[in-house]
């Protein structure tokens, strides 16, 4: 194959090809796409395959592949789609195939997006382009389909053990619906260019700024000639409504419960009517069904904003957010 600046992906599907497929598709660094499905290929499946470290697409269905399912597929840690139906396989479904996570484009209202569509729609994470920057990671503004779809991208910098549990929140986000909660639109894992794991979860554009921007009148060298903003006493208290009906789902309509954690004016946000919708629940915790009121996790959050009782090391709860809830009461 003289293929090996090859970036996108490689489509050979239905082309009546014969022959054992080349080993040398492990040369195919870069290679993010590979559909081979419907020929007549045969042999075993190469094992260099496991050298396409940034697949996230491998379909291989309706061809004569005999053999085993090479090991060596474990590495390929972004992959989203994998077929190799109607072949010759002997032997069951590999454990780290069966075990494997693996997204469907069905349970948000977006398709799976790419790291190159996430690339390409943040103008390559440029800094133009950085919202915020916090403990968890950073967040962009992305545009989608075209120019038509502006969102927010979060990319985190979670370590590869936290791999799992990002795959386990992100099913749970997709049944989570409330109108003052931020609405994830889809969630994307896989590897960047620079071979590390890359984890994001996209969000819809609330355009109005934050809670915390309306109540220090924060302005931006954009903002300077805009007319004087209205904050009164009554958007203050339907703020303070909205919030306590977003905490009021996570807390007991939910199953099993979330606590959010990082409840603060930075983290809720207002549209055009001025109404809240809290983000960064996406980082909440998962409260044990057994014990509702408790769950163990390491001390994390905003200087202000951690429970007292949480600073000496006593576990997370539900009471942590109606601490915060309580401070921002107060900032209105």
């Amino acid at each position: 194959m003289g293929l090996i600046s090859l970036s996108i992906g490689l489509d050979l599907s239905r082309k009546q090809l014969s022959g054992s497929f080349p080993t040398e598709v492990g040369n195919l660094k870069n290679l993010e796409l590979l559909n081979i499905f419907r020929n007549m290929l045969q042999g075993e499946i190469p094992s260099t395959l496991g050298s396409c470290i940034r697949l996230e697409q491998l379909e291989m269905q309706g061809n004569f592949f005999h053999g085993y399912v090479p090991s060596s597929l474990s590495s390929l840690r972004g992959l989203r789609v994998l077929d190799l139906s109607q072949n010759n396989l002997s032997a069951k479904i590999p454990k780290f195939l069966k075990n494997k996570r693996i997204p469907s484009s069905s349970i948000y209202s977006l398709p799976n997006l790419s790291y190159q569509n996430l690339y390409n729609a943040t103008d390559e994470f440029t800094l133009a382009n950085q919202i915020s920057v916090g403990s968890f990671g950073s967040v962009y503004k992305g545009i989608l389909d075209e120019g038509r779809t502006i969102v927010v991208v979060k990319v985190f910098n979670f370590h590869h053990r936290a791999s799992k549990g990002f795959i386990i929140v992100c099913n749970a986000l997709k049944s989570i619906r409330h109108r003052n909660l931020v609405k994830v639109l889809t969630a994307c894992s896989g590897v960047d260019y620079h071979d590390n794991d890359f984890k994001v979860q996209v969000y819809e554009l609330i355009h109005n700024g934050s809670l915390e921007d309306w109540l220090y009148l924060v302005t931006k060298e954009d903002k300077i000639n805009e007319a004087p903003r209205s904050f009164n006493l009554l958007h203050r208290l339907s703020i303070a409504i909205d919030v306590a009906y977003a905490l009021k789902y996570l807390h007991h309509d939910c199953q099993p419960p979330i606590a959010h954690c990082k409840l603060k004016p930075s983290n809720v946000l207002l549209d055009d009517e001025m109404t809240a919708h809290v983000d960064s629940f996406g980082l909440a915790k998962f409260l044990p069904p057994a014990n509702l009121q408790i769950s163990s996790i390491g001390i994390k959050g905003s200087i202000g904003y951690i429970i007292p009782e949480y600073g000496l090391g006593s576990e997370v709860s539900t009471n942590r957010d109606i601490y915060n809830y309580r401070i921002l009461l107060l900032k209105l």
